[in-house]
């Protein structure tokens, strides 16, 4: 082999030597101060207009994308010789349209939903074995999938206080006697910062809470 070649060879083993080093590194310093999971998603507080009593709605105008202020009289509800006006729930903005004007409707059918886009918020799983690490006021950086060239900044605001298989529909049974040990997981809620308009409620969201 010649010298050159000898020389070319070692150079590439230190090079891959210095990638590994500096990898493992990074993952280290990645997992000793942050907790990371992609299993989170954009929320907002929903609210839902109803109907107050049987009858033909009337005036009815709402449409996807409406920004409703909380009180706001957005139609009327026509039943023999009285009248019933239908107003809004809460501040937000109808993300759905149920409805139609003149349409016949029953009490308690939902005619349209609304969310606060102005307080939005990510919702995120975190394994039992890293709660230790993180608590209430930690700093997040947040990416949401519709929005991936941006990192938000975000707030811990409140840590769940059951794991989310409580709330199972289904929840596992061990009828058999055998037990498998799986790493349960609770919700937490994080705050965003000024997110843009490519933000929507439910889009994929990845979330790294500091721990430092």
């Amino acid at each position: 082999m010649s010298k050159g070649r000898l020389i070319l060879i070692n150079i590439i083993g230190i090079i891959i030597i210095f990638a590994l080093v500096a990898g493992g590194g990074y993952y280290y310093y990645q997992s000793a101060n942050y907790v990371n999971t992609d299993e989170a998603k954009v929320a907002g507080d929903m609210t839902t207009i109803v109907a107050p009593n049987a009858g033909k709605l009337t005036d009815w105008g709402v449409k996807e994308g409406d920004q409703l202020n909380k009180d706001a009289n957005v139609g009327k509800i026509s039943g023999g010789e009285t009248s019933m006006n239908i107003t809004a729930s809460a501040d937000g903005t109808v993300v759905k349209e149920q409805a139609n004007d003149n349409q016949m409707v029953q009490p308690g059918q939902v005619l349209a939903q609304t969310i606060d886009m102005n307080n939005l918020y990510i919702t995120a799983n975190i394994e039992e074995t890293d709660l230790q690490d993180i608590e209430e006021g930690d700093s997040v950086d947040i990416t949401v999938d519709g929005d991936p060239d941006t990192i938000y900044e975000g707030t811990l605001e409140n840590i769940g206080y059951a794991t989310n298989s409580m709330f199972s529909l289904m929840p596992q049974q061990n009828a058999s006697g055998n037990y498998t040990k799986v790493t349960q997981k609770v919700s937490v809620k994080v705050s965003i910062k000024a997110p843009s308009d490519k933000v929507l409620p439910g889009m994929n969201a990845e979330v790294k809470i500091s721990t430092k």
